[in-house]
């Protein structure tokens, strides 16, 4: 059952990318809204069907944790979308996938020790990230700006998958992932009506989109990952998706016609080793703090 949700998981985040960039009618902030506004409403009823009192029994760490959680992935989604839209599927999802080499950062900063493994990782991962960057200034500025977006889309992705294994480790799935979506929805909403941006009014094809991502990327993809949360941790999920970012470039190259340059190429491989890096460290500095309980 774990692998069959891991694979729906990785399918499921892996077809974000090429969606919203198939489907470009539809603004980026309106699309991460009805994605979530949808993602809401399917979880919400069998939630409340189960335990309709659910949400009134929650405490305030938890409801604390859900929308730190909804902040971040409200964030994350402005910024990613946005970015698919200005560089490559390929370069923004492996810029965004950088948040396991974050999260090892962030719990350094917290005091967790690790090894020579993460942090040459991270400086592998960097680096990979300078390399696409660079070959991305030759694509032009709007590029180089989508790979920005991207790396901060990483950050905010991070602290939303720590700060949902806070959250996951006392509220189930359904209660989570329909409080976490709901604010997330709440608080793009009022995004979109800043920004100016449209809510509806879309055409067919937009809708069809729309919902296609609402259903793929979000009730299955992010939902699948959620519920791993509480039993692989944000260690292990953030290293499944990992696999987004081979999946996602295969769907923009076979769907979209993407074609990558070879330096970006490069630095997908350097990331990709980087973070495996990183997953080691953080493994060995795990079994190493169990073997100092016992």
């Amino acid at each position: 059952m774990t692998f069959l949700l891991a694979l729906v998981g990785v399918l499921g985040v892996a077809a974000s990318g090429p969606l919203i960039a198939a489907f470009p009618a539809v603004p980026a902030l309106s699309m991460a809204l009805w994605r979530n506004a949808i993602g809401t409403a399917v979880l919400a009823v069998p939630t409340l069907a189960r335990d309709p009192r659910t949400f009134g029994r929650l405490r305030r760490q938890e409801w604390g944790w859900s929308a730190l959680a909804a902040i971040s992935l409200a964030l994350h989604f402005a910024f990613f979308m946005t970015s698919i839209r200005m560089t490559t599927v390929a370069a923004s999802t492996a810029l965004v996938c950088l948040q396991a080499a974050w999260i090892a950062i962030f719990q350094s900063l917290r005091g967790t020790k690790y090894g020579w493994r993460v942090a040459v990782g991270v400086v592998l991962a960097f680096t990979g990230v300078i390399v696409i960057t660079g070959f991305d200034i030759g694509s032009g500025t709007e590029a180089l700006v989508g790979d920005v977006l991207a790396i901060i889309g990483g950050v905010l992705a991070a602290v939303y998958t720590l700060a949902g294994s806070k959250a996951r480790a006392t509220m189930s799935t359904g209660s989570y992932t329909t409080l976490c979506y709901g604010m997330t929805s709440v608080l793009l909403l009022v995004m979109c009506l800043v920004a100016g941006e449209p809510v509806w009014g879309f055409d067919l094809n937009g809708w069809i989109g729309i919902i296609a991502l609402a259903i793929c990327s979000q009730v299955l993809g992010h939902t699948a990952f959620n519920h791993l949360l509480t039993s692989l941790g944000p260690l292990t999920v953030s290293t499944l998706i990992l696999l987004e970012i081979p999946g996602a470039a295969v769907l923009a190259a076979l769907f979209l016609g993407q074609v990558l340059p070879a330096g970006t190429i490069a630095g997908l491989m350097i990331i990709l080793a980087g973070l495996f890096f990183v997953v080691r460290g953080q493994g060995h500095a795990q079994l190493r703090a169990v073997a100092t309980e016992d």
